[in-house]
């Protein structure tokens, strides 16, 4: 499907700086653009590929102004990266979605689908589950026991929902991903050893969540493990038994989140993040990668680093003293010398 700069443009309410009816058909890289593919600039590292991109069309920031002749056609808009995924959520819904049941399926008399749904080859769906409307349900997925998944969900291959665990609308659960496993929790005994404590809760995913491959989302010991509206999860996050994500906030891969955990609403974890059980985390905070939160947050809007976690600012200025350990220690080791070789002229001199 084609659409020309102006449709682009009138689309995402912005400005058509050259040819209006330049057509483009797909998407490129902004280093590897195409002739009739469109592409974007929003990071100023990748200005200087604008003027040698062979794409037809870039969007570009409002205030972007070129230092030198263009070749594409540019879309101003407000914010380029933003009008990228309105155009890539534009184009996804002229996909084609799968539809029907394969008769390889595994579905419980007792089990109830929406209208519209897909459940592809080899996948259980086991008693009293109920599936809301236009589900994709892609193949060798497990629904345990009384599961509940709202309208719109798409569940990628190999997906595991064990039993009494709730999916909200719009939620899509990438492959490889296990919801309402056993919470870690054994308590030790007097002969050393550990005894298993049954972990009779759920896990609550609400509206609009999207999880990545491989992530694991554990039940409750008791009450639920829950995921607010709007999170999203990258792949490889453990989330642990009773812990509550808040809304709309995102962990970026490897992130582990202890038990009973409380994560405030628009939180932001890189790569590597982890938290201490039990502890709670106020909203907007932002965490770099690999930082290890070890107590209670209650101050919002923080950014921090390292770990333990400590505020972005002053790690910053401590990780200056620590590169310059090496150069302080050989300083100080000479001035130790300077110091010696005084006091031996001194008492010398005596």
């Amino acid at each position: 499907m084609e659409f020309s700069a102006q449709q682009i443009a009138d689309f995402l309410k912005g400005k058509v700086v050259g040819n209006p009816d330049v057509k483009v058909s797909n998407f490129s890289k902004i280093e590897a653009g195409e002739p009739g593919t469109l592409t974007f600039l929003s990071n100023p590292k990748y200005t200087e590929y604008i003027y040698t991109t062979g794409a037809s069309v870039v969007l570009v920031n409002e205030d972007f102004e070129p230092e030198r002749e263009l070749k594409p056609t540019l879309v101003k808009v407000a914010n380029s990266y933003e009008a990228l995924a309105s155009l890539l959520k534009l184009v996804e819904t002229f996909k084609p979605k799968k539809v029907g049941v394969s008769p390889m399926a595994c579905i419980s008399e007792n089990a109830k689908l929406g209208e519209g749904a897909f459940v592809g080859a080899y996948t259980c769906i086991e008693d009293g589950v109920v599936i809301g409307k236009n589900a994709q349900i892609y193949p060798q997925v497990y629904i345990g026991d009384n599961v509940r998944i709202g309208d719109n969900v798409t569940l990628y291959p190999g997906v595991k929902i064990y039993k009494d665990c709730e999916i909200g609308n719009n939620c899509t659960i990438h492959a490889g991903t296990v919801i309402g496993s056993d919470g870690f929790g054994f308590a030790p005994t007097a002969d050393g050893k550990y005894d298993k404590i049954p972990q009779i809760g759920n896990v609550k995913i609400e509206d609009d969540v999207e999880i990545g491959a491989n992530t694991t989302v554990d039940r409750a010991t008791m009450g639920s493990t829950v995921i607010r509206r709007g999170v999203k999860l990258d792949n490889l996050v453990q989330i642990a038994h009773n812990v509550e994500v808040g809304e709309d906030t995102v962990m970026a891969a490897l992130t582990g989140v202890a038990g009973s955990a409380k994560i405030g609403k628009h939180c932001m974890f890189g790569g590597q993040s982890g938290v201490v059980g039990h502890l709670s985390i106020a909203d907007n905070n932002v965490f770099a990668a690999k930082c290890g939160v070890s107590n209670t947050i209650k101050k919002p809007g923080g950014m921090y680093h390292g770990y333990p976690h400590m505020d972005a600012h002053l790690f910053q200025r401590a990780y200056v003293c620590f590169k310059n350990f090496p150069t302080f220690r050989q300083e100080l080791m000479d001035m130790q010398k300077q110091i010696k070789e005084l006091q031996e002229k001194l008492n010398n001199q005596e």
